[in-house]
């Protein structure tokens, strides 16, 4: 146990010959250490696939957001009558459908895959806007504490942004986090819709790293502050408009070194502008949705009764399918149903390998 450190380990452990243990001792400690510390790390260690080439027709979504389930979209009360009842906070499909033009959204909760899932499925019924789902086998226990290491995550972290409520889940990189007050059920609350200027002014803008604009917003009131900074930036544009008689910089752009020219009367801004072109993708998305209801809820069905057809009906079948066999399907399943005409369906990719061997847990996309 106290041999040179193997290539293979350091990459597993996410170490380098300068950064790990030096003697011979050190590294015996280290590898013992290892053999009881399975169940305080992920399950892999690279949680997300590597980003892979999107339609050419599709948005292109630098930067990555890490949001919670847990009083942040949801919250959960259990009483003796009822039992566990869950509530959507509102303006969460607003949220998740808006938001995923911008990013690429991933939901990272401490529940367990098989109690958080079916909450997910209702709260991204078509898959179109989590590409990812990870769950408490994906974090790791630190001091006794859960903790969300994006230091796993397989991606680069000055383009991440994190928003949680618990700042104990994100302790291994504050700098990545945005904590927002936890939400208790109230039916008037506003916290999530007002969160979204902020987190869209990051994507339009393009900051070459997020996290010192975090640190920035750090221990304020986020929506409060930044509307403060985008009404000051909005007026420096129209000053500046009017002494160049219409010509003029995009000040507040400048907040995030990013700047263009306009020539119209009374001009928006670039934020306004592309944010009104993002409220436009999203009342057209929305309409697609409702117009191809039907199909999307029959390529439900068809889902559903393919994965009954293959479930076990005994226990023999359940031992042949652990073994590597599964049940064939008896009778046959019909086709999933063809596409209404106009619309186009993107086949999910295939799920990457990671370290491990494992694949990561990500959702169907069909746009």
């Amino acid at each position: 146990m106290g041999r040179e450190w193997e290539p293979e380990e350091l990459q597993q452990s996410k170490m380098t010959l300068e950064t790990a243990p030096a003697t011979r001792w050190d590294r015996t400690k280290r590898r013992y250490s290892d053999m009881f510390d399975y169940i305080n790390n992920p399950v892999t260690t690279e949680l997300l696939p590597p980003r892979v080439q999107q339609h050419p027709q599709a948005p292109h979504k630098p930067y990555t957001l890490l949001i919670s389930l847990d009083d942040l979209l949801i919250t959960s009360t259990w009483d003796r009558q009822h039992g566990w009842r869950t509530a959507k906070r509102p303006g969460a499909d607003y949220f998740l459908a808006y938001i995923s033009q911008f990013y690429e959204l991933v939901v990272f909760t401490t529940q367990y895959s098989y109690t958080a899932s079916p909450i997910l499925d209702q709260l991204d019924r078509y898959n179109f806007y989590i590409e990812h789902r990870l769950f408490r086998e994906h974090t790791r226990s630190a001091n006794g504490e859960i903790v969300k290491d994006l230091s796993y995550l397989n991606r680069d972290l000055s383009k991440v942004v994190v928003v949680d409520t618990n700042p104990a889940h994100v302790a291994t990189h504050p700098e990545n986090a945005v904590i927002i007050p936890k939400w208790k059920g109230d039916p008037k609350d506003n916290g999530l819709i007002a969160m979204i200027p902020f987190l869209e002014s990051i994507a339009i803008y393009k900051p070459p790293d997020v996290r010192p604009i975090l640190t920035a917003y750090e221990g304020k009131d986020i929506p409060i502050e930044y509307a403060k900074r985008e009404a000051e930036g909005k007026l420096k544009h129209i000053e500046n408009w009017k002494q160049n008689k219409g010509t003029t910089s995009n000040s507040f752009g400048g907040f995030f070194g990013v700047s263009s020219r306009s020539t119209q009367n009374a001009p928006p801004t670039y934020l306004e502008q592309k944010r009104k072109e993002a409220q436009q993708q999203y009342l057209e998305e929305q309409k697609h949705i409702a117009k191809n209801k039907d199909y999307l809820e029959s390529l439900i069905k068809h889902e559903q009764a393919v994965m009954a057809a293959q479930a076990p009906s005994n226990i023999w079948e359940a031992i042949e399918t652990m073994r590597g066999n599964p049940k064939e399907i008896a009778g046959g399943i019909p086709p999933p149903p063809p596409p209404p005409p106009g619309m186009f369906v993107t086949p999910p990719p295939a799920p990457a390998p990671t370290a491990t061997g494992t694949a990561t847990t990500s959702t169907t996309s069909t746009n």
